[in-house]
């Protein structure tokens, strides 16, 4: 398996036609149904921001997104334009189809109460954290999903390069002010996002910021 090139790709949709418009703030969750045939959109508003972003399928929420079988599948370890995201099922869930950042990461996982004290210190282990945002999100969402359902996600904008022995570094983000990434869904979905409140390392500068999501209508 390879480092997956990257494939920039423009957007030819007019923001003004799309049925949702979502600024998120900083550090903030959120769970959104996407339908069979629409196309979201992710911002990077300010630069550099991780969306940890969990996908379902919106009828039967045990079948989720799959790192490994993405991974696999394309035979590359980043994320891009053309990229199609598959489920343990071994279903297409989304296909990456415009990019203007070019790389995102699904191998670095979600950021945790663990995580936190292991990648930086003991002191930091009560930090908010994305694992909590999702917790928060599904706790008030009457849909099925559940702890049990937390699997590992896509980091999109995040840039986590694997080291020679096969390592990963949290590294600064390759994103900047205004780059999107749009992925239309292949079927029903919902859209589990922790907009990334970690504060400790450089994948946002240290500094939080809010994304933007828009969803258009399939012809």
């Amino acid at each position: 398996m390879t480092a997956t090139a990257i494939r920039i790709q423009e957007s030819a949709l007019d923001p003004s036609r799309a049925v949702l418009n979502h600024r998120q703030p900083a550090g903030e969750p959120w769970l959104q149904e996407v339908k069979r045939g629409q196309t979201l959109r992710i911002v990077d508003l300010e630069g550099n921001q991780a969306a940890d972003i969990i996908f379902y399928n919106r009828n039967d929420v045990s079948e989720h997104y799959s790192a490994t079988d993405t991974m696999l599948r394309q035979g590359g370890i980043y994320l891009t334009t053309g990229s199609v995201l598959y489920s343990n099922d071994g279903n297409a869930m989304l296909t990456i189809v415009a990019d203007t950042c070019g790389r995102h990461d699904t191998l670095g996982g979600a950021c945790a109460a663990e995580s936190n004290t292991v990648r930086y210190a003991l002191q930091k282990k009560f930090m908010h954290s994305c694992r909590d945002n999702y917790l928060l999100a599904i706790q008030h969402a009457d849909v099925g999903i559940t702890k049990r359902d937390l699997v590992p996600n896509v980091n999109f904008f995040m840039n986590v390069p694997v080291t020679e022995d096969g390592g990963l570094q949290f590294a600064d983000g390759v994103s900047a002010p205004g780059k999107y990434v749009e992925l239309r869904a292949e079927m029903d979905v919902w859209v589990l996002v922790s907009n990334c409140p970690q504060l400790n390392n450089p994948c946002n500068a240290y500094n939080p910021t809010p994304v933007q999501f828009l969803v258009w209508d399939g012809e």
